[in-house]
């Protein structure tokens, strides 16, 4: 009986250790993604590089995630000049079906108006989501889901997902972070 009792303790902290992994691998090289922008264009992450991207992924009737990207519209003010960029990917919450990508535009757009948001903010699936950060169908989806690359492509940070670092929502820890990292590669520059 007390051989059984270890063997699932032993592995329940298996199991339990497992899902504390970081679903997106920080650090990491970031993937490329693809991001439908409203007027029926796309840009990609790819477009960026050179520049210390922040991410955000995002439901735009959340008000949690209206304020994150409140926040980083200010953030992308400040220190855009010297080599930040902002984005944000609004995606459909899961559902049976996708949204369709007329009305994730729509709503994105009103979003942008309604918020005077200055970056680029676009739409994606949630699948497409799902595959950048790495998220099963069976992990809890936390949002707004904050992604920190750093000029050389690197994924350095990331919240929301397991293992995630809760304080990218905080303005000063981001703000001092993206000053960190606009340092490291302040020789580099990018267009955009």
């Amino acid at each position: 009986m007390h051989a059984r009792k270890i063997t699932f303790i032993v592995l329940a902290a298996l199991i339990a250790s497992a899902f504390a992994l970081p679903s997106l691998p920080v650090p990491g090289r970031s993937p490329d993604f693809t991001i439908s922008v409203p007027a029926g264009k796309t840009t990609t992450l790819a477009a960026y590089k050179g520049k210390v991207v922040i991410m955000e992924f995002l439901f735009v009737k959340s008000q949690h995630c209206m304020r994150v990207a409140s926040m980083l519209n200010e953030l992308n003010d400040e220190l855009g000049p010297r080599g930040f960029q902002a984005l944000g990917v609004a995606f459909d919450p899961p559902s049976p079906r996708p949204v369709d990508a007329n009305i994730g535009s729509q709503m994105v757009a009103y979003t942008v108006d309604s918020l005077k948001i200055k970056y680029p903010v676009g739409y994606a699936t949630r699948w497409d989501v799902d595959a950048y950060l790495g998220r099963t169908g069976d992990e809890i989806l936390n949002i707004p889901q904050i992604v920190v690359i750093d000029r050389a492509g690197t994924v350095r940070a990331a919240s929301g997902g397991r293992g995630g670092d809760p304080r990218l929502e905080d303005k000063d820890y981001l703000r001092t972070l993206v000053n960190e990292l606009l340092k490291e590669g302040s020789s580099t520059t990018s267009k955009k």
